[in-house]
């Protein structure tokens, strides 16, 4: 395909844009999966109130066109040799416009924004998620079906789009108008940006984003028609959900001058674990950047949580539908920001050598709950601590509790999911800012009592999205050779691992963790949300 449009002597490229919280990057890949122009852009977050977190579409567009004109230029390639283009982006992220102008009503509402956790707080108290709870446990009972039992516990959240799309319907009076007139769409950050790059020809999106919106069921791989009616949601204004590799139509020639194949949109998590090759059923990736996302590759099944891990499809390519389990922490990167500008360190790559230079703690525990603690824990009413501090302590003591509580954290997301899932685990690999302090990895491996693998490339979620678009154009063939195009960055060995046959650590580390869980417990409950 790539002679045919691109000449017999031309070489050719895949383009891959990643769209995440804190900035835009685009690479150009080459076949060997080596990055040949990169250009980044800033993403501009806006905070019009307490608790709401914007951005600007037409900025965020902007930021868009940039960096892939940029990318292509940086490598010195011309346009029409970009054979497809793959799209990775933040999650749960949301806008609505207007069908026929494109014009959108309103800022994107970030997945970090909280204007909507009052509603989602007397929801959750409301009778009728009690009646609906009571319902479950009766058919759990009846059944025994464990997906019963998770519909028994579930809550709502406000990472998940639900109750801020239902936010913005009461409080935009345009968006009411146009959904009104059957003009309203309905569209996470990937979707807007399908519909800009083909001027409004495509409004869809794909299953691992729906599948992230919490309004998408993934058992019957549609919009959850139940959840739209009880919150009523107008299904009208949802995307076409199709496969994560698709031909999702061509860039309109007036955005890049030519048209290129759009054939990926995938979000990001999903995006990284395909970038890691995370092909087999056990695999687990964990990317620890501003949170950590712990993934476990569950096969053709969806995962039934009671614990908050939470099933998203994977990808869907052709036939072939993978699954996943999700745990998350959210304060990895944001606690070794705070330490930085509390100057307890000028650089992060200080702090790895920092925790190495004392042999321990000194007793003291760090709790990294600035937005409170997710699965296993799930309390939002948690607060960040330090615990066990004394006349003694020096900031290389401060540095290492706080580099341990990333790594606890793992632990805890780790068993939750082995005990959960049941799935043998087959390989783990890391990516994401975090992941190239070694102290912090070499701990998870160590508590883990398995190897943890490093990959060279540390934009993940852009090899992903390029990946999937790459063997949709047959730039690449097959998964296999996916395989071999990955490379490693360094392999952390468990030290001092479990006697034979134990599964873990059992070594001087159990009462720095069981230290540590108590220091947990006595955060938990804190504020008074």
């Amino acid at each position: 395909m790539g002679s045919r449009r691109n000449g017999f002597n031309k070489e050719s490229f895949i383009l891959s844009v990643d769209v995440g919280t804190t900035s835009i990057k685009c690479h150009v890949y080459d076949k060997e999966a080596k990055i040949r122009g990169s250009c980044t852009n800033k993403v501009v977050l806006m905070y019009p109130e307490v608790g709401h977190v914007e951005m600007d579409p037409d900025s965020l567009w902007k930021g868009f066109t940039a960096v892939v004109n940029g990318a292509v230029q940086d490598a010195g390639v011309q346009m029409s040799q970009i054979e497809a283009l793959g799209i990775s982006t933040q999650r749960a992220t949301f806008t609505t416009w207007d069908r026929q102008t494109g014009d959108p009503f309103h800022n994107f509402i970030s997945w970090q924004d909280q204007r909507a956790a009052d509603l989602v707080k007397s929801w959750n108290r409301s009778y009728t998620m009690t009646a609906i709870h009571s319902l479950m446990k009766m058919v759990y009972f009846l059944t025994r079906q464990k997906r019963s039992l998770a519909a028994s516990v579930i809550v709502f959240s406000a990472q998940h789009v639900t109750f801020r799309l239902v936010w913005a319907l009461q409080h935009y009076t345009q968006v009411c108008q146009a959904i009104d007139k059957g003009n309203c769409c309905f569209g996470t950050i990937d979707t807007w940006l399908l519909f800009k790059l083909t001027k409004g020809r495509v409004h869809a999106t794909d299953f691992s984003n729906a599948s992230s919106t919490g309004i998408f069921d993934t058992y019957q791989m549609c919009w959850s028609g139940f959840l739209c009616s009880l919150v009523s949601l107008p299904l009208s204004i949802f995307p076409k959900v199709e496969n994560t590799g698709h031909s999702f139509g061509s860039t309109d020639p007036s955005v890049f001058g030519v048209s290129i194949p759009i054939m990926s949109v995938m979000a990001d998590q999903q995006a990284a674990m395909f970038g890691e090759c995370c092909f087999d059923v056990g695999d687990v990736k964990i990317t620890m950047g501003t949170g950590t996302f712990m993934d476990i590759n569950t096969g053709s099944k969806p995962h039934t949580s009671v614990t908050g891990l939470y099933p998203l499809v994977g990808w869907k390519i052709g036939s072939e539908l993978v699954y996943l389990a999700e745990g998350n922490a959210a304060d990895t990167g944001t606690a070794i920001k705070w330490a930085q500008e509390l100057e307890l360190f000028s650089d992060v790559q200080e702090t790895s050598a920092m925790a190495y230079s004392v042999s321990d703690s000194d007793g003291v525990c760090f709790v990294p709950s600035f937005s409170g603690l997710q699965a296993p824990l799930n309390d939002p009413k948690a607060c960040a601590s330090f615990m066990g501090l004394k006349p003694s302590t020096t900031k290389n003591h401060l540095v290492r509790a706080i580099l341990e509580s990333v790594a606890f954290r793992n632990k805890q997301l780790y068993e939750t999911m082995l005990r959960e899932t049941n799935i043998p685990i087959t390989k783990i690999s890391v990516d994401g800012g975090v992941s190239s302090n070694d102290f912090i990895i070499q701990l998870t491996a160590d508590l883990f009592g398995r190897k943890v693998i490093r990959p060279q490339h540390q934009e993940m979620s852009c090899l992903g999205a390029a990946f999937v678009a790459g063997l949709g154009v047959g730039f690449w063939k097959t998964q296999e050779e996916l395989k071999k195009l990955q490379s490693t960055d360094k392999e952390f060995l468990p030290r001092r691992a479990a006697t034979e046959g134990a599964v873990g650590p059992s070594w001087e580390y159990i009462p720095v963790l069981q230290s540590w869980e108590r220091a947990l417990r006595r955060s938990m409950n804190w504020y008074k949300r």
